[in-house]
């Protein structure tokens, strides 16, 4: 599932930009798995939005795919009985594919559009996939063992962060390397913790930021494990 994994440029070049903190990984956009997958992710969201008007009667239909797809912390915690065979396992991955809305699904989508091209011309389209799929699963395993509501969770930014996580991990691999100085890594690190902390006064504690951490965990450790060194891929 390899693709080439190098820079477009040569280590010369590539020292002299790190050494100014200017890194831009490798990167190919819009290859099929990303648009296949955020084409995947949209769709709910388009039919929830055209059946809002009951069109066909069915303006409900928001509610019974949270019911049935959100990730509820109760499945796991407060004895609830599941709607169907395997939900308290599914719900690890199928919350990762309903939004709150527009304005949440584009912000995602807008990020996952923005970093799979980097992640697949590390670790190739299928890596892309199993890295996404992994990190939306420790989101929720996040989510579960740091959040004691019964809210449901919904959202791909478990995966997101799963993604930023892989990043900063090779941008730490490239600096470290090279000997460049890591403090623009850390500090990229701290700034999404204040944006998390920001967005969770905003929102008025309504952000899953348990989901955005144990996303970014499982992608750091999963980048160490499959990339070790900056020529290895799978």
């Amino acid at each position: 599932m390899a693709q080439d994994t190098h820079f477009h440029e040569g280590t010369a070049g590539l020292r002299a930009r790190i050494m100014h903190d200017n890194v831009r990984l490798g990167t190919r956009p819009n290859t099929p798995a990303v648009l296949w997958l955020v084409g995947l992710t949209c769709l709910p969201e388009a039919l929830f939005t055209l059946l809002s008007a009951d069109l066909i009667g069915q303006g409900n239909l928001r509610n019974i795919a949270y019911a049935y797809g959100a990730f509820w912390n109760g499945l796991l915690h407060a004895g609830w009985e599941p709607l169907y065979p395997l939900q308290r396992e599914a719900m690890f991955l199928t919350y990762a594919f309903l939004h709150g809305g527009l304005l949440h699904l584009v912000g995602n989508m807008i990020a996952v559009l923005a970093l799979g091209g980097i992640v697949v011309a590390r670790i190739g389209a299928k890596g892309f996939l199993l890295l996404y799929a992994l990190t939306a699963i420790g989101g929720a395993a996040g989510f579960a063992l740091l959040s004691s509501g019964t809210t449901p969770m919904i959202g791909a930014s478990g995966a997101v962060f799963g993604l930023i996580g892989a990043w900063k991990f090779w941008e730490w691999q490239v600096r470290r390397h090279l000997g460049a100085s890591l403090a623009p890594v850390w500090r990229s690190v701290a700034g999404l913790a204040a944006l998390n902390v920001l967005l969770w006064l905003l929102l008025s504690g309504l952000l899953a930021w348990e989901a955005h951490l144990g996303g970014f965990i499982t992608g750091v450790v999963f980048a160490a494990i499959v990339t070790p060194n900056l020529r290895y891929r799978i």
